[in-house]
């Protein structure tokens, strides 16, 4: 049964971001780190990973003077994440 699990969300910090982005259109770096409450290299290399696995989209741009870099699910991530809770809800008993 495990084995639909998909190891890319085994991280607290992965878990955290596909969580917060498959239920927002896109959410800036400094907004992640402070909902999940992460330091910033630690959320990089998360979100690196992630992007690199195409499951995650990334924005770079400025706002007035100022970089901002900007994150969104991607549709193979939503499909992977949506597995994944799948999985972890046919490991859970219903009663």
């Amino acid at each position: 049964m495990i084995e639909l699990l998909n190891k890319a969300f085994e991280s607290r910090v992965r878990l955290g971001v596909m969580a917060v982005l498959v239920v927002n259109e896109w959410v800036d770096h400094v907004r992640l780190k402070e909902l999940l409450g992460v330091t910033d290299g630690n959320l990089a290399s998360h979100l690196a990973a992630l992007e690199e696995m195409k499951f995650v989209q990334v924005r770079k741009r400025f706002v007035g003077k100022r970089p901002n870099t900007s994150y969104k699910v991607s549709t193979s991530g939503a499909k992977a994440f949506r597995a994944h809770l799948d999985a972890i809800e046919r490991l859970i008993p219903k009663h």
